[in-house]
């Protein structure tokens, strides 16, 4: 787990891998109690306050870990009894490969049961075959060997996305500014026409067609925050020459 002021939600999510055989934190210079109560909860906590993105944390943690399989978890969510169950069962298998899990969002207090966008994203390796990590935001792993295969995993990890409007807006503006420095990186443009098309087509996508509507209130914000994020992306690949997403993602 990797970490920067997390008091109010670690707790809940150590709690729920307290099945591991170890918790490794990697914590980015936490001026709260996350590292007191991390190490309360059983975790081993290594300092690396000198932040240099995302990929570069996860492969500080790497460095850390000894088991033979790694789950990798945010302080923002919680591992369900049945995900716990499943990941248990892949460890005793002995199985090569990657396993994708599903989140379910909950979002200003309320889980949103209808809402049906979330694609799944790799959590659980095999500590020999992962190489590493790569990517400013929403970095991706890297495999010793190709083709190596990869598994869903069903039981649903608690994704504590969205809790206050204030939390939400300083998320944002951490999320505008990596995703824009990987869009410069790449050499695509920006601007605020395709800004509102994108933005407007993803909330539409999200709200409409995936079913958030029927969360009511915590449905509409949580599309409306990602769409806002979208927008502001290509806006400031174009105008916020200031931003450096590097010393962003604290």
């Amino acid at each position: 787990m990797l970490t920067l002021n997390e008091e109010s939600r670690i707790a809940a999510c150590l709690q729920s891998a307290a099945f591991a055989d170890e918790l490794i934190v990697v914590d980015s210079g936490s001026t709260d109690r996350t590292v007191e109560i991390a190490r309360a909860h059983g975790a081993t906590v290594h300092l690396h306050a000198d932040w240099k993105g995302f990929a570069v944390q996860r492969n500080r943690l790497l460095q850390h870990a000894t088991g033979d399989y790694l789950f990798f978890v945010d302080a923002d969510e919680v591992i369900s009894p049945e995900l716990r169950d499943e990941v248990q069962a892949v460890v005793r298998s002995g199985l090569p490969g990657s396993w994708t899990v599903r989140w379910r969002v909950v979002a200003f207090g309320r889980e949103l049961r209808h809402f049906r966008g979330q694609a799944p994203v790799q959590r659980l390796f095999r500590r020999d075959q992962l190489q590493g990590f790569t990517g400013l935001v929403h970095e991706t792993p890297t495999f010793t060997q190709p083709d190596l295969p990869r598994a869903d995993l069903r039981g649903p990890l608690l994704h504590h996305s969205r809790e206050t409007i204030y939390g939400s807006l300083k998320k944002l503006a951490q999320y505008v500014a990596l995703g824009a420095e990987k869009r410069r990186a790449a050499g695509k443009a920006g601007g605020i026409m395709v800004g509102l098309l994108m933005s407007s087509v993803l909330f539409l996508r999200l709200y409409v067609v995936k079913g958030a509507f029927l969360d009511g209130g915590p449905g509409f914000l949580f599309c409306y925050f990602i769409a806002q994020e979208i927008f502001l992306r290509y806006v400031a690949t174009r105008y916020d020459d200031q931003a450096h997403a590097p010393h962003v993602g604290r």
